[in-house]
Protein backbone atom coordinates (compact mmCIF):
# COMPACT_ATOMS: atom_id res chain seq x y z
CA UNK A 1 0.00 0.00 0.00
CA UNK A 2 1.22 3.48 -0.86
CA UNK A 3 1.21 6.62 1.20
CA UNK A 4 -1.22 8.71 -0.82
CA UNK A 5 -3.81 11.36 -0.24
CA UNK A 6 -6.92 9.93 1.35
CA UNK A 7 -9.59 8.90 -1.14
CA UNK A 8 -13.19 8.67 0.01
CA UNK A 9 -15.16 6.61 -2.53
CA UNK A 10 -18.70 7.76 -3.21
CA UNK A 11 -21.57 5.74 -1.85
CA UNK A 12 -22.97 3.35 -4.47
CA UNK A 13 -25.66 5.02 -6.58
CA UNK A 14 -28.07 2.12 -6.33
CA UNK A 15 -27.98 2.40 -2.53
CA UNK A 16 -28.41 6.17 -2.13
CA UNK A 17 -30.05 9.00 -4.00
CA UNK A 18 -27.45 11.30 -2.50
CA UNK A 19 -24.55 11.03 -0.07
CA UNK A 20 -26.47 13.06 2.52
CA UNK A 21 -29.84 11.34 2.61
CA UNK A 22 -30.06 7.54 2.41
CA UNK A 23 -33.27 6.69 0.57
CA UNK A 24 -32.99 3.22 -0.80
CA UNK A 25 -34.61 -0.14 -0.52
CA UNK A 26 -31.62 -1.84 1.07
CA UNK A 27 -31.62 0.44 4.09
CA UNK A 28 -35.37 0.05 4.37
CA UNK A 29 -34.84 -3.70 4.65
CA UNK A 30 -32.93 -3.29 7.91
CA UNK A 31 -35.17 -0.64 9.44
CA UNK A 32 -35.82 -1.66 13.05
CA UNK A 33 -38.23 0.00 15.49
CA UNK A 34 -36.72 1.47 18.61
CA UNK A 35 -38.13 2.45 22.01
CA UNK A 36 -40.44 5.50 21.84
CA UNK A 37 -38.12 7.55 24.06
CA UNK A 38 -34.86 7.32 25.96
CA UNK A 39 -35.03 4.74 28.73
CA UNK A 40 -35.24 6.33 32.17
CA UNK A 41 -34.97 3.12 34.21
CA UNK A 42 -33.79 -0.43 33.57
CA UNK A 43 -37.05 -1.86 34.95
CA UNK A 44 -38.92 -0.49 31.93
CA UNK A 45 -36.94 -2.70 29.54
CA UNK A 46 -38.07 -6.14 28.38
CA UNK A 47 -37.50 -8.86 30.97
CA UNK A 48 -36.76 -12.44 29.84
CA UNK A 49 -38.16 -13.65 33.16
CA UNK A 50 -41.51 -11.94 32.60
CA UNK A 51 -41.98 -12.43 28.85
CA UNK A 52 -44.15 -15.41 27.96
CA UNK A 53 -45.73 -17.20 25.01
CA UNK A 54 -48.50 -19.61 24.16
CA UNK A 55 -49.63 -21.70 21.20
CA UNK A 56 -52.48 -20.35 19.10
CA UNK A 57 -55.27 -22.79 18.27
CA UNK A 58 -53.60 -25.84 19.87
CA UNK A 59 -54.46 -29.35 18.71
CA UNK A 60 -53.64 -32.82 20.01
CA UNK A 61 -51.78 -33.80 16.85
CA UNK A 62 -50.30 -32.12 13.81
CA UNK A 63 -49.05 -33.41 10.48
CA UNK A 64 -45.57 -33.03 9.08
CA UNK A 65 -45.56 -30.06 6.71
CA UNK A 66 -48.01 -27.97 8.74
CA UNK A 67 -47.13 -24.86 10.72
CA UNK A 68 -47.96 -23.69 14.21
CA UNK A 69 -48.20 -20.12 15.48
CA UNK A 70 -46.91 -18.96 18.84
CA UNK A 71 -47.81 -15.58 20.31
CA UNK A 72 -45.05 -13.97 22.37
CA UNK A 73 -45.84 -11.19 24.84
CA UNK A 74 -43.05 -8.85 25.94
CA UNK A 75 -43.19 -7.59 29.52
CA UNK A 76 -40.89 -5.30 31.45
CA UNK A 77 -39.18 -6.03 34.77
CA UNK A 78 -42.24 -4.75 36.62
CA UNK A 79 -44.32 -7.40 34.86
CA UNK A 80 -46.26 -4.92 32.74
CA UNK A 81 -46.96 -5.75 29.09
CA UNK A 82 -45.07 -3.50 26.69
CA UNK A 83 -47.00 -1.52 24.09
CA UNK A 84 -44.22 -1.15 21.50
CA UNK A 85 -41.98 -3.50 19.52
CA UNK A 86 -38.31 -3.75 18.67
CA UNK A 87 -37.35 -6.76 20.82
CA UNK A 88 -35.18 -9.36 19.10
CA UNK A 89 -36.58 -12.84 19.72
CA UNK A 90 -35.40 -16.09 18.16
CA UNK A 91 -37.68 -19.11 17.88
CA UNK A 92 -36.99 -22.71 17.04
CA UNK A 93 -38.63 -26.12 17.23
CA UNK A 94 -36.32 -28.83 18.49
CA UNK A 95 -36.06 -32.36 19.77
CA UNK A 96 -32.88 -33.23 21.67
CA UNK A 97 -33.77 -36.92 21.52
CA UNK A 98 -34.08 -36.87 17.72
CA UNK A 99 -31.24 -34.34 17.26
CA UNK A 100 -33.74 -32.33 15.25
CA UNK A 101 -34.25 -28.60 14.91
CA UNK A 102 -35.81 -25.96 12.70
CA UNK A 103 -35.78 -22.17 12.88
CA UNK A 104 -39.05 -20.28 13.42
CA UNK A 105 -39.90 -16.95 11.82
CA UNK A 106 -40.73 -14.14 14.26
CA UNK A 107 -42.80 -11.14 13.16
CA UNK A 108 -42.95 -7.98 15.24
CA UNK A 109 -46.57 -6.82 15.67
CA UNK A 110 -45.44 -3.41 16.87
CA UNK A 111 -47.48 -3.48 20.08
CA UNK A 112 -45.39 -5.65 22.39
CA UNK A 113 -46.59 -8.87 20.77
CA UNK A 114 -44.64 -11.09 18.39
CA UNK A 115 -45.95 -13.89 16.20
CA UNK A 116 -43.63 -16.86 15.72
CA UNK A 117 -44.52 -19.13 12.80
CA UNK A 118 -42.88 -22.54 13.08
CA UNK A 119 -42.74 -25.23 10.42
CA UNK A 120 -43.21 -28.88 11.45
CA UNK A 121 -40.81 -30.91 9.28
CA UNK A 122 -40.35 -34.19 11.20
CA UNK A 123 -42.60 -36.80 12.83
CA UNK A 124 -42.50 -37.34 16.57
CA UNK A 125 -42.32 -35.09 19.57
CA UNK A 126 -41.10 -31.51 19.24
CA UNK A 127 -40.68 -28.65 21.67
CA UNK A 128 -41.02 -24.91 21.07
CA UNK A 129 -38.02 -22.90 22.26
CA UNK A 130 -38.05 -19.08 22.45
CA UNK A 131 -35.16 -16.81 23.40
CA UNK A 132 -34.98 -13.09 24.00
CA UNK A 133 -31.69 -12.29 22.27
CA UNK A 134 -31.91 -8.55 22.98
CA UNK A 135 -34.59 -6.31 24.42
CA UNK A 136 -35.68 -3.41 22.23
CA UNK A 137 -33.76 -1.16 24.61
CA UNK A 138 -30.57 -3.22 24.18
CA UNK A 139 -31.05 -3.19 20.39
CA UNK A 140 -31.26 0.59 20.58
CA UNK A 141 -27.86 0.64 22.30
CA UNK A 142 -26.35 -1.62 19.62
CA UNK A 143 -27.78 0.52 16.82
CA UNK A 144 -26.52 3.82 18.25
CA UNK A 145 -23.05 2.53 19.14
CA UNK A 146 -22.66 0.97 15.71
CA UNK A 147 -23.04 4.36 14.09
CA UNK A 148 -21.44 6.63 16.70
CA UNK A 149 -18.45 4.60 17.95
CA UNK A 150 -16.77 2.75 15.07
CA UNK A 151 -13.46 2.97 16.92
CA UNK A 152 -14.58 0.67 19.74
CA UNK A 153 -12.55 -2.05 18.02
CA UNK A 154 -9.11 -0.81 17.04
CA UNK A 155 -5.98 -2.22 15.43
CA UNK A 156 -2.22 -1.83 15.47
CA UNK A 157 0.14 -1.06 12.64
CA UNK A 158 3.71 -2.21 13.18
CA UNK A 159 6.24 0.10 11.54
CA UNK A 160 9.84 -1.07 11.07
CA UNK A 161 12.94 0.43 9.46
CA UNK A 162 16.67 0.22 10.13
CA UNK A 163 16.19 -1.41 13.54
CA UNK A 164 13.59 1.11 14.70
CA UNK A 165 10.11 -0.20 15.58
CA UNK A 166 6.94 1.73 16.33
CA UNK A 167 3.41 0.47 16.97
CA UNK A 168 0.59 2.87 16.11
CA UNK A 169 -3.18 2.67 16.24
CA UNK A 170 -4.93 1.99 12.92
CA UNK A 171 -8.49 1.73 11.63
CA UNK A 172 -10.69 2.46 8.66
CA UNK A 173 -10.54 6.05 9.83
CA UNK A 174 -8.33 7.50 12.55
CA UNK A 175 -9.60 10.79 13.93
CA UNK A 176 -6.22 12.48 14.32
CA UNK A 177 -4.60 15.28 12.37
CA UNK A 178 -1.35 13.52 11.49
CA UNK A 179 -2.16 10.17 9.91
CA UNK A 180 -0.88 7.82 7.25
CA UNK A 181 -3.54 6.94 4.67
CA UNK A 182 -3.16 3.88 2.47
CA UNK A 183 -5.21 3.24 -0.66
CA UNK A 184 -5.40 -0.10 -2.42
CA UNK A 185 -4.52 0.52 -6.10
CA UNK A 186 -7.17 -1.90 -7.41
CA UNK A 187 -10.20 -1.48 -5.14
CA UNK A 188 -9.43 2.02 -3.77
CA UNK A 189 -10.18 0.73 -0.26
CA UNK A 190 -8.55 2.98 2.34
CA UNK A 191 -6.86 2.31 5.68
CA UNK A 192 -5.39 4.76 8.17
CA UNK A 193 -2.77 4.65 10.91
CA UNK A 194 -1.53 7.32 13.26
CA UNK A 195 1.72 8.68 11.88
CA UNK A 196 4.78 7.22 13.64
CA UNK A 197 6.93 9.68 15.52
CA UNK A 198 10.19 8.67 13.86
CA UNK A 199 9.41 6.44 10.88
CA UNK A 200 7.79 7.20 7.51
CA UNK A 201 4.38 5.89 6.49
CA UNK A 202 6.00 3.53 3.98
CA UNK A 203 7.56 1.53 6.84
CA UNK A 204 4.26 -0.19 7.76
CA UNK A 205 5.09 -3.92 7.75
CA UNK A 206 2.64 -5.77 10.04
CA UNK A 207 -1.00 -5.56 11.08
CA UNK A 208 -2.60 -6.93 14.24
CA UNK A 209 -5.67 -6.67 16.40
CA UNK A 210 -5.38 -3.85 18.92
CA UNK A 211 -8.17 -4.11 21.45
CA UNK A 212 -11.67 -3.17 22.53
CA UNK A 213 -12.77 0.15 23.98
CA UNK A 214 -15.48 0.35 26.60
CA UNK A 215 -18.04 2.68 25.04
CA UNK A 216 -21.13 1.95 27.14
CA UNK A 217 -22.35 3.37 30.43
CA UNK A 218 -23.63 1.38 33.40
CA UNK A 219 -27.25 1.35 32.24
CA UNK A 220 -26.27 0.23 28.74
CA UNK A 221 -24.08 -2.53 30.16
CA UNK A 222 -26.97 -3.72 32.31
CA UNK A 223 -29.31 -3.76 29.33
CA UNK A 224 -26.87 -5.84 27.30
CA UNK A 225 -26.22 -8.22 30.19
CA UNK A 226 -29.84 -9.37 29.98
CA UNK A 227 -29.33 -10.68 26.46
CA UNK A 228 -29.68 -14.24 25.17
CA UNK A 229 -32.10 -15.61 27.76
CA UNK A 230 -34.66 -18.39 27.39
CA UNK A 231 -38.21 -17.28 28.15
CA UNK A 232 -40.86 -19.56 29.60
CA UNK A 233 -44.13 -20.43 27.92
CA UNK A 234 -47.15 -22.66 28.28
CA UNK A 235 -46.58 -24.75 25.14
CA UNK A 236 -46.41 -28.47 25.89
CA UNK A 237 -44.50 -30.81 23.56
CA UNK A 238 -46.13 -31.00 20.13
CA UNK A 239 -47.04 -34.38 18.68
CA UNK A 240 -46.41 -34.57 14.93
CA UNK A 241 -47.49 -37.51 12.78
CA UNK A 242 -46.00 -38.43 9.36
CA UNK A 243 -47.38 -37.17 6.08
CA UNK A 244 -46.57 -38.92 2.81
CA UNK A 245 -47.28 -35.81 0.77
CA UNK A 246 -44.47 -33.92 2.48
CA UNK A 247 -42.05 -36.82 1.92
CA UNK A 248 -42.94 -36.82 -1.76
CA UNK A 249 -42.35 -33.06 -1.90
CA UNK A 250 -38.86 -33.45 -0.41
CA UNK A 251 -38.01 -36.19 -2.90
CA UNK A 252 -39.00 -33.94 -5.82
CA UNK A 253 -36.88 -30.91 -4.89
CA UNK A 254 -34.81 -29.56 -7.82
CA UNK A 255 -31.06 -30.02 -8.09
CA UNK A 256 -28.88 -27.54 -6.25
CA UNK A 257 -27.97 -24.70 -8.61
CA UNK A 258 -27.73 -20.94 -8.82
CA UNK A 259 -30.79 -18.75 -8.90
CA UNK A 260 -32.74 -20.56 -6.20
CA UNK A 261 -34.00 -18.30 -3.40
CA UNK A 262 -34.15 -19.84 0.04
CA UNK A 263 -37.58 -20.36 1.59
CA UNK A 264 -38.09 -19.73 5.29
CA UNK A 265 -36.96 -21.98 6.82
CA UNK A 266 -34.29 -23.09 4.36
CA UNK A 267 -34.05 -26.55 5.92
CA UNK A 268 -34.05 -28.56 9.15
CA UNK A 269 -32.02 -31.04 11.16
CA UNK A 270 -33.15 -34.59 11.82
CA UNK A 271 -30.75 -37.13 13.26
CA UNK A 272 -28.11 -34.38 13.10
CA UNK A 273 -28.42 -34.36 9.30
CA UNK A 274 -29.48 -31.19 7.50
CA UNK A 275 -32.30 -31.57 5.00
CA UNK A 276 -32.41 -28.62 2.63
CA UNK A 277 -35.80 -27.25 1.60
CA UNK A 278 -34.13 -25.30 -1.20
CA UNK A 279 -32.81 -28.15 -3.32
CA UNK A 280 -32.01 -31.85 -3.39
CA UNK A 281 -28.84 -31.76 -1.30
CA UNK A 282 -26.45 -34.68 -0.98
CA UNK A 283 -24.51 -36.01 1.98
CA UNK A 284 -20.89 -36.90 1.37
CA UNK A 285 -20.29 -39.68 3.86
CA UNK A 286 -16.97 -40.92 2.50
CA UNK A 287 -13.83 -38.92 1.67
CA UNK A 288 -13.86 -40.54 -1.77
CA UNK A 289 -17.29 -39.01 -2.44
CA UNK A 290 -16.07 -35.52 -1.64
CA UNK A 291 -12.86 -36.01 -3.62
CA UNK A 292 -14.79 -37.23 -6.66
CA UNK A 293 -16.87 -34.05 -6.49
CA UNK A 294 -13.84 -31.77 -6.21
CA UNK A 295 -11.62 -33.50 -8.74
CA UNK A 296 -10.07 -30.95 -11.09
CA UNK A 297 -11.46 -27.99 -9.14
CA UNK A 298 -9.61 -24.76 -8.46
CA UNK A 299 -11.15 -23.44 -5.23
CA UNK A 300 -10.71 -19.94 -3.83
CA UNK A 301 -12.09 -19.13 -0.39
CA UNK A 302 -12.17 -15.53 0.84
CA UNK A 303 -13.55 -14.63 4.24
CA UNK A 304 -13.26 -14.94 7.96
CA UNK A 305 -12.54 -17.80 10.36
CA UNK A 306 -16.06 -19.23 9.96
CA UNK A 307 -15.15 -19.97 6.33
CA UNK A 308 -11.69 -21.19 7.31
CA UNK A 309 -13.55 -23.92 9.21
CA UNK A 310 -14.76 -25.26 5.84
CA UNK A 311 -11.18 -25.36 4.56
CA UNK A 312 -10.07 -27.15 7.73
CA UNK A 313 -12.90 -29.67 7.49
CA UNK A 314 -12.12 -30.65 3.90
CA UNK A 315 -8.39 -30.77 4.58
CA UNK A 316 -8.98 -33.21 7.43
CA UNK A 317 -11.78 -35.17 5.74
CA UNK A 318 -9.90 -35.85 2.48
CA UNK A 319 -6.60 -37.57 3.43
CA UNK A 320 -5.00 -36.99 0.03
CA UNK A 321 -5.32 -33.20 0.41
CA UNK A 322 -1.92 -32.00 1.60
CA UNK A 323 -1.19 -28.59 3.03
CA UNK A 324 1.69 -26.60 1.60
CA UNK A 325 3.45 -24.52 4.25
CA UNK A 326 3.59 -20.95 2.99
CA UNK A 327 5.17 -19.73 6.26
CA UNK A 328 2.37 -17.26 6.97
CA UNK A 329 0.19 -16.40 9.94
CA UNK A 330 -2.36 -19.23 10.13
CA UNK A 331 -5.16 -16.95 11.34
CA UNK A 332 -5.10 -14.84 8.19
CA UNK A 333 -3.43 -17.10 5.63
CA UNK A 334 -3.12 -17.59 2.79
CA UNK A 335 -3.55 -21.35 3.28
CA UNK A 336 -3.32 -23.84 0.44
CA UNK A 337 -3.89 -27.60 0.18
CA UNK A 338 -3.51 -29.68 -2.97
CA UNK A 339 -4.12 -33.15 -4.33
CA UNK A 340 -1.93 -33.26 -7.43
CA UNK A 341 -3.28 -36.60 -8.62
CA UNK A 342 -6.86 -35.31 -8.48
CA UNK A 343 -5.94 -31.90 -9.92
CA UNK A 344 -7.47 -30.26 -6.86
CA UNK A 345 -6.23 -26.95 -5.46
CA UNK A 346 -7.96 -25.41 -2.44
CA UNK A 347 -7.05 -22.02 -1.00
CA UNK A 348 -8.30 -19.91 1.87
CA UNK A 349 -7.28 -16.43 2.81
CA UNK A 350 -8.78 -13.84 5.10
CA UNK A 351 -10.63 -10.94 3.55
CA UNK A 352 -8.95 -7.56 3.56
CA UNK A 353 -8.91 -5.00 6.35
CA UNK A 354 -10.54 -4.55 8.81
CA UNK A 355 -9.50 -7.91 10.24
CA UNK A 356 -9.18 -8.99 13.87
CA UNK A 357 -6.11 -11.21 13.76
CA UNK A 358 -2.75 -11.78 15.40
CA UNK A 359 0.35 -10.09 13.96
CA UNK A 360 0.57 -10.70 10.24
CA UNK A 361 2.38 -9.20 7.27
CA UNK A 362 0.35 -6.37 5.79
CA UNK A 363 1.37 -7.59 2.33
CA UNK A 364 -0.43 -10.89 2.97
CA UNK A 365 -3.75 -9.12 3.54
CA UNK A 366 -5.48 -8.74 0.17
CA UNK A 367 -8.82 -7.11 -0.47
CA UNK A 368 -11.11 -9.80 -1.83
CA UNK A 369 -12.27 -7.68 -4.78
CA UNK A 370 -8.66 -7.20 -5.86
CA UNK A 371 -7.99 -10.94 -5.82
CA UNK A 372 -11.23 -11.62 -7.70
CA UNK A 373 -10.05 -9.25 -10.44
CA UNK A 374 -7.06 -11.54 -11.00
CA UNK A 375 -8.99 -14.80 -11.34
CA UNK A 376 -9.77 -16.04 -14.82
CA UNK A 377 -12.66 -18.25 -13.75
CA UNK A 378 -14.36 -20.98 -15.71
CA UNK A 379 -16.22 -24.26 -15.12
CA UNK A 380 -13.42 -25.67 -12.97
CA UNK A 381 -13.21 -22.57 -10.75
CA UNK A 382 -15.14 -22.28 -7.48
CA UNK A 383 -15.30 -19.03 -5.51
CA UNK A 384 -16.53 -19.25 -1.91
CA UNK A 385 -16.86 -16.08 0.12
CA UNK A 386 -18.23 -14.64 3.34
CA UNK A 387 -18.06 -11.06 4.54
CA UNK A 388 -19.75 -9.85 7.72
CA UNK A 389 -18.25 -10.76 11.12
CA UNK A 390 -15.51 -8.11 11.11
CA UNK A 391 -17.88 -5.35 10.00
CA UNK A 392 -20.45 -5.50 12.81
CA UNK A 393 -18.87 -2.59 14.71
CA UNK A 394 -18.90 -0.14 11.81
CA UNK A 395 -21.61 2.15 10.40
CA UNK A 396 -23.77 0.44 7.81
CA UNK A 397 -22.46 2.67 5.00
CA UNK A 398 -19.01 1.07 5.41
CA UNK A 399 -20.44 -2.37 4.77
CA UNK A 400 -22.53 -1.18 1.82
CA UNK A 401 -19.45 0.29 0.16
CA UNK A 402 -17.54 -2.94 0.63
CA UNK A 403 -20.42 -5.05 -0.68
CA UNK A 404 -20.66 -2.90 -3.79
CA UNK A 405 -16.99 -3.44 -4.63
CA UNK A 406 -17.28 -7.18 -4.14
CA UNK A 407 -20.51 -7.30 -6.12
CA UNK A 408 -18.90 -5.49 -9.03
CA UNK A 409 -15.88 -7.82 -8.92
CA UNK A 410 -18.10 -10.92 -8.97
CA UNK A 411 -20.25 -9.43 -11.74
CA UNK A 412 -17.12 -8.88 -13.86
CA UNK A 413 -15.91 -12.42 -13.14
CA UNK A 414 -19.22 -13.95 -14.17
CA UNK A 415 -19.33 -11.78 -17.30
CA UNK A 416 -15.94 -12.98 -18.54
CA UNK A 417 -16.40 -16.55 -17.26
CA UNK A 418 -20.11 -17.38 -16.80
CA UNK A 419 -19.32 -21.01 -15.96
CA UNK A 420 -17.68 -20.04 -12.66
CA UNK A 421 -19.38 -21.29 -9.48
CA UNK A 422 -19.77 -18.53 -6.87
CA UNK A 423 -21.02 -19.41 -3.39
CA UNK A 424 -21.72 -16.75 -0.76
CA UNK A 425 -21.86 -18.06 2.80
CA UNK A 426 -24.35 -16.09 4.86
CA UNK A 427 -23.69 -14.90 8.39
CA UNK A 428 -24.15 -17.31 11.26
CA UNK A 429 -25.29 -16.85 14.83
CA UNK A 430 -23.01 -16.79 17.85
CA UNK A 431 -22.09 -13.23 18.82
CA UNK A 432 -23.76 -11.66 21.89
CA UNK A 433 -21.98 -8.41 22.77
CA UNK A 434 -21.59 -4.75 21.83
CA UNK A 435 -18.64 -5.76 19.62
CA UNK A 436 -20.55 -8.41 17.73
CA UNK A 437 -24.16 -9.39 18.22
CA UNK A 438 -26.61 -11.64 16.40
CA UNK A 439 -28.70 -8.54 15.80
CA UNK A 440 -25.76 -6.72 14.21
CA UNK A 441 -24.92 -9.84 12.18
CA UNK A 442 -28.54 -10.22 11.06
CA UNK A 443 -28.59 -6.64 9.79
CA UNK A 444 -25.53 -7.25 7.65
CA UNK A 445 -26.83 -10.63 6.51
CA UNK A 446 -30.02 -9.04 5.19
CA UNK A 447 -27.93 -6.54 3.21
CA UNK A 448 -25.62 -9.30 1.95
CA UNK A 449 -28.48 -11.37 0.57
CA UNK A 450 -30.15 -8.35 -1.00
CA UNK A 451 -26.95 -7.12 -2.63
CA UNK A 452 -26.47 -10.41 -4.51
CA UNK A 453 -30.12 -11.06 -5.29
CA UNK A 454 -30.68 -11.75 -8.96
CA UNK A 455 -27.02 -12.50 -9.67
CA UNK A 456 -25.75 -15.90 -10.78
CA UNK A 457 -24.49 -16.79 -7.31
CA UNK A 458 -25.52 -19.19 -4.57
CA UNK A 459 -26.43 -17.90 -1.12
CA UNK A 460 -25.76 -20.71 1.35
CA UNK A 461 -27.94 -20.12 4.41
CA UNK A 462 -25.66 -20.68 7.38
CA UNK A 463 -27.96 -18.56 9.56
CA UNK A 464 -30.67 -21.21 9.69
CA UNK A 465 -28.09 -23.98 10.07
CA UNK A 466 -26.60 -22.40 13.20
CA UNK A 467 -29.68 -20.85 14.84
CA UNK A 468 -31.58 -24.12 15.39
CA UNK A 469 -28.84 -26.62 16.25
CA UNK A 470 -28.66 -28.16 19.71
CA UNK A 471 -25.03 -27.15 20.28
CA UNK A 472 -24.47 -24.01 22.41
CA UNK A 473 -24.13 -20.72 20.56
CA UNK A 474 -20.66 -20.25 19.15
CA UNK A 475 -19.42 -17.92 16.44
CA UNK A 476 -17.40 -20.94 15.33
CA UNK A 477 -20.02 -23.70 14.97
CA UNK A 478 -19.26 -27.24 16.13
CA UNK A 479 -18.25 -30.16 13.85
CA UNK A 480 -21.80 -31.43 13.09
CA UNK A 481 -22.81 -28.01 11.76
CA UNK A 482 -19.64 -27.56 9.72
CA UNK A 483 -20.05 -30.99 8.12
CA UNK A 484 -23.60 -30.17 7.04
CA UNK A 485 -22.56 -26.76 5.73
CA UNK A 486 -19.75 -28.28 3.65
CA UNK A 487 -22.03 -31.04 2.36
CA UNK A 488 -24.45 -28.38 1.15
CA UNK A 489 -21.62 -26.47 -0.51
CA UNK A 490 -20.50 -29.66 -2.29
CA UNK A 491 -24.08 -30.27 -3.40
CA UNK A 492 -23.96 -26.99 -5.30
CA UNK A 493 -20.53 -27.67 -6.75
CA UNK A 494 -21.63 -31.12 -7.92
CA UNK A 495 -25.42 -31.03 -8.41
CA UNK A 496 -27.09 -34.37 -8.94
Amino acid sequence: MDNVKKYKPPLPKQYFQSTEKPANKLLQLIDWPGPPSSLSHFNFSSSPMNCDYYLLNPRKTYRVGETVEVLITARDYNGRPKNYGGDFFQAKLHSPKLKAGVTGQVRDQGDGHYLATIFLPWPGEAQVHIRLIHSSEAVDVLKKKRESDPGKVYFFGHFQFNGTNEVMECNLEVLKENVCTYTDPVTEETWQCMHPQMLPCDSLVYHSMGGYRHVTNQLEDTLLSGSNRIISGSVTPINVIPDKGFSDLISKLPICRTGKESPKPSGFYYGDIWTSLVCSAQHFLQPSDALACLKGKDIYMFGDSTLRQWFEYLEKFIPSLKRIDLHVNYQSGPLIAVDADAGLVMRWRAHGLPLRTTKTLIADLHYEAADLAGIGGGPHTVIVMTLWAHFTTYPVRVYLERLERVRQAISSLLFRSPGTTVIIKSANTGYKSIYGSDWLSLQLDILLRAAFKGMGVIILDAWDMTSCHYLPDNIHPGPPVIKNEVDLMLSYICPK
